[in-house]
């Protein structure tokens, strides 16, 4: 064996050895199996908060009801109220009151939920569906900053800590790069250049603490599954009251903390899927432009032709229909019966079939139309082999295909693709048409704006203009900056494809409770 294999083999038996004390790690380091105290309906001398209880009882792996029940948590204080006006749930509302105006000494994220709420409810309340966020990124980073926060309170009770001590985790991710180092000299001794060797050495490495990253988090303490076991004899309390998962937000008045902890520990299905602080509904927003709260319905033309196109795509578009509809009417008109023959014992490989003609003539019409269109890939190449597929199975002396090919003149479905083609093509060149009018000038507030698919691809921006409760998103070019949801805006579009032409900002967005920076303070 060379010294180059024996470099290779080594590096591999080491990654074997850290993906065993890897395992090893895994076990030594697993959470402790949680008590079940006897049902209770006490809290304790001195209780865990409602976030925190969220991650005790989630067995240390997240805090996803956290905020919803840290926002009963403060109504049952007092800082906010809950109202509910009529029979549905979802119509219920929440105000800051006085105390939650000028509360002190709250714990970071029992501020940070104080603020969103704080800054939806703008006119003195907000529906509790306007708390959650526009923007997914938004969204995603505020309950990031809650989960250290409420995390960083458990370490400070004592409940919880990391997963692996800092000198595990450290010698972990330092033996985790000692296999790539034997594979990249084994590369440079082989005559590889250095990019090459330098690639092999990394990818080991990266996997491997890859690897040991998603296994990074938090871990139980024997005060803390003591205290776990305590709030799991709650959840059997609030368990055994059979409405209790039932209950609407505004039962808070009646439940005070219960109603929070219950949230915290999953008993309450209808006020954790009220109380989102999630990316919210797409389709669905609540907008408060022009003076009172109401939902807004939004649509999202995804399949509408033309949508975000410019004049010169418009054109490449409608020349590339019509040359679809034009290939199929000449394919369609010249086409003779003696162009197949049917197949049979002695013409088994012939590629005269009768499926295979016709097929060939509406696909390569096809993908001449896509290739003016500018919308030819792979995935086209391989969807046009996928509809050759159909004539290799006409080989029988019958059939649609061979009554199909030794017609004279367009088949109906010709007659209806070239109608369908062409009548894309005028549609097309109106819309062209249609771009070089004035634009008109619309003025609302951004409600959320999605990305598609494609670098250059149009987003969708989703402006409300305060009178209707149903909008249709518009499309925003890929280079605009400078927007944000909740911005008021001023915008120049173009009906026909929707297109955004230009956009002033009339005001700019108003912080939303998202950048709240987080105040330490000892656990209570």
């Amino acid at each position: 064996m060379t010294h180059i294999e024996q470099l290779y083999w080594g590096g591999a038996a080491l990654i074997v050895l850290w993906l065993v004390a890897f395992g090893f790690a895994l076990v030594a380091t697993r959470n402790g199996a949680v008590t079940p105290g006897p049902a209770t309906q006490e809290f304790g001398d001195h209780p865990e908060s409602p976030a925190v209880v969220s991650l005790l009882g989630n067995n240390w792996r997240g805090v996803e009801h956290a905020a919803a029940a840290t926002l009963l948590d403060l109504a049952a204080r007092g800082f906010l109220e809950l109202r509910q006006p009529g029979d549905d749930p979802a119509r219920s509302s929440v105000h800051v009151t006085e105390a939650g105006r000028t509360a002190p000494d709250l714990m970071p994220y029992e501020q940070r939920v104080l603020a969103r709420v704080a800054a939806r409810a703008v006119n003195g309340g907000a529906p509790i569906g306007a708390i959650a966020f526009r923007d997914d990124k938004r969204a995603a980073a505020w309950n990031t900053e809650l989960r250290k926060e409420v995390i960083a309170e458990a370490r400070l009770r004592g409940l919880s800590r990391f997963r692996f001590p800092r000198l595990l985790a450290g010698a972990l991710m330092f033996s985790a790069f000692v296999p790539g180092a034997l594979f990249t000299v084994a590369a440079v001794m082989g005559g590889h250049n250095l990019r090459a060797a330098a690639a092999v050495g990394v990818a080991p490495g990266a996997a491997l603490v890859y690897l040991l990253g998603r296994s990074m988090g938090e871990r139980a303490t024997p005060q803390g599954l003591e205290r776990a076991g305590h709030w799991a004899g709650l959840r059997a309390w609030l368990t055994a009251h059979d409405d209790f998962a039932r209950l609407p937000p505004a039962a808070v008045t009646v439940w005070d903390r219960y109603l929070a902890y219950g949230t915290a520990l999953g008993v309450t299905s209808l006020t954790s899927r009220l109380l989102g602080f999630d990316g919210g509904d797409r389709r669905r927003v609540w907008s408060s432009y022009g003076g009172t709260w109401r939902p807004v319905r939004i649509r999202y033309p995804r399949l509408r032709p033309g949508f975000g196109a410019s004049t010169r795509r418009l054109l490449y578009l409608a020349a590339g229909a019509a040359l679809v509809a034009a290939g199929i009417c000449a394919f369609a008109v010249l086409r003779q019966p003696d162009w197949s023959v049917v197949a049979d014992a002695h013409s088994e490989g012939s590629m005269r079939r009768p499926g295979l003609v016709l097929s060939a003539g509406w696909v390569v019409s096809a993908l001449l139309g896509l290739v003016v269109a500018g919308r030819m890939s792979r995935w086209i190449l391989l969807a046009a082999f996928l509809a050759m597929m159909p004539g290799n199975f006409a080989s029988d002396s019958d059939g649609w295909f061979v009554d199909a090919a030794a017609q004279e003149g367009p088949l109906p479905v010709e007659f209806a693709a070239i109608a369908v083609f062409g009548a894309l093509a005028v549609f097309f060149v109106v819309l062209a048409c249609l771009e070089r009018s004035e634009p008109d000038t619309i003025t609302g507030e951004v409600l959320r704006m999605e990305s598609r698919k494609g670098k250059d691809v149009a987003r969708f921006l989703v402006l409300d203009e305060g009178n209707t409760d149903l909008t249709t998103a518009w499309a925003l070019p890929a280079a605009s900056q400078g927007i944000a949801t909740g911005a008021q805006v001023r915008l120049r579009v173009s009906r026909g494809t929707r297109v955004i032409r230009s956009a002033e900002l009339v005001k700019r967005a108003m912080p939303e409770g998202d950048r709240v920076k987080p105040v330490g303070r000892p656990a209570s």
